[in-house]
C-alpha cells in the first residue's frame, strides 16, 4: 500500500514518518498545498492509495492573528488535497480535531452535531472536515495530542479533554493508517481517557503550575473530550482476527 503523508514535518507527522515504513512525506516546497497544481502533479507522480492529510495550521491563539494564513493552510490546503485523492482514486485519511465540537457537553461521538465553534481556529477545521467528506472515500480522525513534554509552565484545570501526547496518540492513528482501507466509517474517534488539560500536564511535568482557561487569552472550549466506543471496537475487532 503506498501511502502519502503531508505535514510530515509536523508534530505528528515525524512520529508517523518514524512508525509507517516507507510512507512518502514531500515537504511543503515540493507539495505547497495552497497551489493546487503542485498538489495534483505530486499526487499523480506518487499514485498513492492512501493519502493522510496532517498538515495544518494548530495556532489556536496565532489563528484568530492571521486568519488567512490559517484559512489558507487548513481550508485551501484542504480542498486541493481532496481533488488530487479523487483524481487518483486514492483514499483521504482526514486528521482533525475535538474543537469542532463547542465543548459544552463532552464524551461527543462521531455523529454528533458539530459547533458552534469558539474560536476560529476551530472554525477553519470544521470548514476542512466538510471539504473533507468531499473526497470519494474518506476517513476523518478527530484526535488531539501534545508535544512529548508538556511546554508551558501553567496548565487549565478547568478544560477538559481526551487530548495525550503525540507518542502515545501516533501509534493509534498509524494503525488507523495502515487498515484505512478496510475500514467503513467515515469518522472515528482516537484519544486516550477524559481528564483535564492540568491532569495530562503534571504526568510529564510535575511542577506545572494550575491555572484556568480565563487566563488563555483566546476563547478556549470547556470539555471537547471524545467517546472512542467506535475505535476501540474496531481494535478489538482486528485482534480477534488476528488470533483466529
Amino acid at each position: 500500500m503506498n501511502i502519502l503523508l503531508t505535514g510530515g514535518s509536523g508534530r505528528l507527522g515525524t512520529e508517523l514518518r518514524a512508525l509507517i515504513p516507507g510512507i512518502v512525506a514531500p515537504t511543503s516546497a515540493e507539495m505547497n498545498l495552497t497551489d493546487a497544481e503542485q498538489v495534483l502533479a505530486v499526487v499523480r507522480r506518487e499514485r498513492p492509495d492512501v493519502i493522510v492529510h496532517a498538515a495544518a495550521y494548530t495556532n489556536v491563539g496565532g489563528a484568530e492573528k492571521d486568519r488567512e494564513a490559517c484559512w489558507n493552510a487548513n481550508v485551501v490546503g484542504t480542498r486541493h488535497i481532496v481533488a488530487a485523492a479523487n483524481a487518483v482514486g486514492a483514499k483521504l485519511v482526514h486528521i482533525s480535531t475535538d474543537y469542532v465540537f463547542s465543548g459544552n457537553e463532552g464524551n461527543y461521538r462521531e455523529g454528533d452535531t458539530l459547533g458552534p465553534v469558539v474560536n476560529y481556529y476551530s472554525l477553519t477545521k470544521l470548514v476542512a472536515e466538510e471539504a473533507a467528506r468531499a473526497a470519494q472515500n474518506h476517513l476523518i480522525v478527530r484526535t488531539s495530542f501534545r508535544p512529548r513534554e508538556f511546554a508551558y509552565p501553567v496548565a487549565f484545570s478547568d478544560v477538559y479533554t481526551g487530548q495525550d501526547y503525540v507518542d502515545i496518540i501516533a501509534p493509534e492513528i498509524a494503525l488507523a493508517v495502515e487498515h484505512a482501507m478496510n475500514i467503513s466509517d467515515e469518522v472515528l474517534h482516537i484519544v486516550t481517557e477524559r481528564k483535564s488539560v492540568f491532569e495530562l500536564a503534571r504526568r510529564r511535568k510535575p511542577d506545572v503550575q494550575e491555572g484556568t482557561r480565563s487566563q488563555a487569552g483566546v476563547t478556549l472550549p470547556s470539555d471537547v473530550s471524545l467517546n472512542t466506543e467506535r475505535w476501540g471496537a474496531l481494535k478489538m475487532s482486528w485482534q480477534d482476527a488476528a488470533e483466529q
